[in-house]
């Protein structure tokens, strides 16, 4: 168990205020919660637009070495094109990389998740966009899935040290947070680091569980794979 302190949200404003808004993505179920990509240059002039401090760090630490690199699951980030060049969103995900160094991000974050993600459909995706910033970033959303037990959390990432680096600490993580470490390169094996991984594949066969979106409308449907600790890899199709 990590240990923490609580200092009381009690509104949805001063939550929003501080950690942004929850996505409500329409493939998946329940809420979400994205942060800019690796190529996210536009960061600090809409903080500065929007009066928010400018966050000393931000994007995806290896994604960013990765997106120029051909034949890597990052080459052709999906979270640099279509919806997420909105205006809207990189609003949203400028407030909320701003918010992640605010002292009381896990208690707004924790307030957000207990008043906004339905009990009867309790899923929560961290990071449909960005990643783990570090340890300290990964600690602070074991202790957010700590606190709302009664929600299955999920967090892909490709910061296979910053996960080492917590298990050599604390052991495991809570058991409703699924950590998935995430290959690298295009139709690779699972990554060994961690023992719940995912993969991409296109011209070679899938690893373990494949996901079965592209069958089903780009949709989960009623799978939940993705959540599940007891399913060792998810395999996606590139998209």
């Amino acid at each position: 168990m990590l240990d923490f302190t609580i200092t009381p949200i009690t509104t949805l404003k001063a939550a929003h205020a501080i950690a942004g808004s929850l996505g409500s993505p329409s493939k998946m179920p329940g809420k979400s919660y994205g942060l800019p990509a690796a190529r996210a240059d536009w960061v600090p002039g809409i903080c500065k637009d929007m009066g928010i401090p400018v966050p000393s760090s931000y994007g995806c630490p290896v994604g960013a070495k990765l997106a120029d690199v051909p034949g890597t699951t990052c080459s052709a980030c999906y979270a640099t094109r279509a919806n997420y060049r909105y205006s809207s969103v990189q609003k949203a995900q400028a407030k909320r990389a701003s918010g992640l160094f605010n002292p009381q991000w896990i208690e707004a974050m924790v307030y957000l998740i207990n008043h906004k993600v339905d009990s009867a459909v309790p899923f929560f995706r961290w990071h449909d966009s960005g990643d783990l910033l570090g340890l300290w970033h990964l600690e602070n959303i074991a202790m957010v899935a700590q606190m709302t037990p009664t929600v299955h959390h999920w967090i892909p990432t490709r910061e296979a040290k910053t996960v080492q680096a917590f298990l050599e600490k604390y052991g495991d993580f809570p058991p409703n947070l699924t950590v998935r470490v995430s290959a690298t390169k295009v139709d690779s094996a699972p990554p060994t680091v961690y023992g719940i991984t995912s993969t991409v594949h296109k011209d070679m066969p899938a690893f373990g569980n494949t996901c079965p979106a592209p069958t089903q409308k780009n949709a989960c449907g009623d799978c939940r794979a993705c959540w599940s600790r007891t399913v060792p890899n998810v395999s996606y199709h590139i998209h």
